[in-house]
C-alpha cells in the first residue's frame, strides 16, 4: 500500500450555512471546493445506497482547509439539500469519529471568542483547567453538537 497521508475527514451536517459560520467564519478555514452532486458520483446507485441509512438523492459537499495547499488534510462538510437529517453526534467513548482536533496557541482565548459568538463549551472551565491553572486543551460543540477539541501544539 502506498498511502502516505490523510486526505480529508468528512462529516455530515444538518445545516451547511450554520456549519460554515462555525468552521469557515469563526475558525478561519478557507473553502477549497464545493459541489452538489447526485449520490451516484464515483460509484453506482446500488453501491452508494448501501452506505446510506436513508435513501438520498443529492449530496452537497464543501472542502475546507487552513491553506490552499491541497497536500494538507482537509475537512469536508456534506449535507443532503432538501432531504431530512438523521442521527446524533457521538460521544468520545463511542465507535466512530468522536471529535475533530485543532492545534492552537491559546485554547482558552479561542474558546472565549467562540463562546462570545454563541457556541457552547463542552463542560465547565474547571473541567479543562489543569493544576497549574492553565487550559491546555478543551472541547466545544459545533452547530451539530459534534465535539471539537482545541489544544496547544500537537494533536492527539
Amino acid at each position: 500500500m502506498d498511502a502516505d497521508k490523510i486526505s480529508h475527514i468528512g462529516i455530515c451536517v444538518r445545516n451547511m450555512d450554520e456549519s460554515l459560520k462555525f468552521y469557515r467564519d469563526a475558525l478561519g478555514m478557507k473553502v477549497l471546493g464545493e459541489k452538489i452532486t447526485d449520490i451516484t458520483e464515483g460509484g453506482t446507485q446500488t453501491g452508494r445506497l448501501g452506505n446510506y441509512k436513508l435513501e438520498r438523492n443529492t449530496r452537497h459537499w464543501i472542502s475546507l482547509g487552513f491553506s490552499d495547499n491541497l497536500l494538507n488534510p482537509t475537512l469536508t462538510l456534506t449535507s443532503h439539500p432538501g432531504e431530512a437529517s438523521d442521527g446524533q453526534a457521538i460521544h468520545l467513548d463511542q465507535v466512530g469519529i468522536s471529535h475533530i482536533s485543532f492545534s492552537v496557541s491559546d485554547p482558552k482565548s479561542v474558546a472565549e471568542g467562540l463562546i462570545s459568538d454563541g457556541y457552547e463549551l463542552a463542560g465547565s472551565w474547571k473541567d479543562f483547567t489543569d493544576n497549574s491553572g492553565r487550559v491546555r486543551s478543551l472541547y466545544m460543540y459545533d452547530p451539530d453538537h459534534m465535539l471539537v477539541q482545541f489544544q496547544m501544539g500537537g494533536g492527539s
